[in-house]
């Protein structure tokens, strides 16, 4: 009979392999930058917690830039790219649309609507108090947007797939025109709008950090809760209610949580596209649908894209130039999707 361990090994293996890979991609971005730290210094600082001596003759600047500065934006990536990955699976499961990503229903633009307004009234670059309102203005939006799209989504006082996604496209498009006028209005501020709406992580830190990751952690559980109901949900309606499933609730909780994720993610790095809709297929096409084993890999793969995404946006260009890594992923993203659509038959299945 042949062992357990023998069957779940090369499944461990696959695990620990992509960890490390995240852990490797993370430690060599730490090193890259216009302040140069040897990789052994960035070594001696990440292990200072567990050996305090490993950092002595370590200088404070050096210090700084490699822990708040490099190592904060390495985090902040990896969060970033695993809600936004985690959120496509969500959808595509959800909407039964292997085209869905996080910004079908609209909530991207809601986003770059609440932010651009804010960056008009002149807010972008202030603070009130210890908050800056240019995130919470673009969260805002999010959750704006959210509404009317469920509101919209909204036939016989429940929620349907099809006229969830037309009513996340017509939101889009509505928003979309009322970003193209603000920047009309205020040329002065054009840039600054452009800028954000492509995505960056310039100038970051761990304030970024800790506004995402209680979202990711709170939403992640729910969806990892709900990730047998989105192995029915893949059935069709009638069948999932024949096996017991509350399809408008489950239906309902799910967006919510990847739209709340989604909405924390854009709000403080802009808009990156293509990665909840590039991740959940690659994973998919290596590990299968089951939304168990789907889920978490989803949730490092997009992590692991973002950051070299990121990484190739602030070394590709000489002098300290950065490419806004929204630029990246969309020239990433976009021959991948073209193969899809090339071979929808034989990859674009749930």
């Amino acid at each position: 009979m042949t062992s357990p361990l023998s069957h779940s090994l090369p499944r461990w293996l696959g695990w620990i392999g992509l960890c490390l890979l995240i852990a490797l991609a993370a430690f060599v971005t730490s090193g890259m930058g216009p302040f140069p730290i040897p990789y052994e210094t960035i070594w001696r600082i990440w292990i200072s917690p567990l050996d305090p001596s490993a950092a002595q003759g370590i200088d404070d600047t050096t210090r700084y830039i490699a822990i708040h500065v490099r190592l904060a934006r390495v985090c902040l990536a990896l969060v970033v790219g695993s809600a936004l990955a985690l959120a496509g699976a969500v959808y595509q499961g959800v909407l039964l649309n292997p085209l869905a990503d996080p910004f079908t229903l609209g909530i991207s633009a809601g986003a770059a609507f609440g932010a651009s307004l804010c960056i008009i009234l002149g807010w972008g670059g202030t603070l009130l108090g210890n908050v800056n309102p240019l995130p919470a203005a673009a969260f805002a939006g999010a959750l704006g947007a959210l509404y009317l799209v469920y509101m919209l989504g909204r036939m016989d006082g429940r929620l349907h797939a099809t006229t969830l996604v037309l009513a996340g496209i017509v939101v889009s498009t509505f928003l979309s025109a009322w970003i193209s006028l603000l920047k009309s209005l205020n040329e002065d501020s054009v840039s600054t709008i452009v800028f954000w709406i492509l995505g960056s992580f310039s100038g970051k830190s761990w304030t970024q950090v800790a506004v995402v990751l209680p979202y990711l952690i709170l939403g992640g559980t729910a969806i990892l809760y709900y990730a047998r109901e989105l192995d029915i949900l893949s059935l069709g309606d009638i069948q999932a209610q024949q096996l017991g499933v509350d399809v408008a609730r489950v239906r309902f909780h799910l967006l919510l949580a990847a739209s709340l994720i989604t909405a924390a993610a854009v709000a403080v790095s802009g808009i990156i596209g293509f990665v909840g809709l590039v991740t959940p297929h690659l994973v998919r096409l290596a590990i299968g649908p089951r939304h168990r084993k789907l889920l978490p890999a989803v949730l490092l793969g997009g992590g692991l894209l973002v950051l070299l995404s990121d990484t190739l946006a602030r070394s590709a260009l000489p002098n300290g130039e950065e490419i806004p890594v929204g630029v990246v992923t969309a020239i990433l993203g976009g021959p991948f999707f073209c193969f899809l659509l090339m071979h929808r038959k034989k990859y674009l299945q749930l």
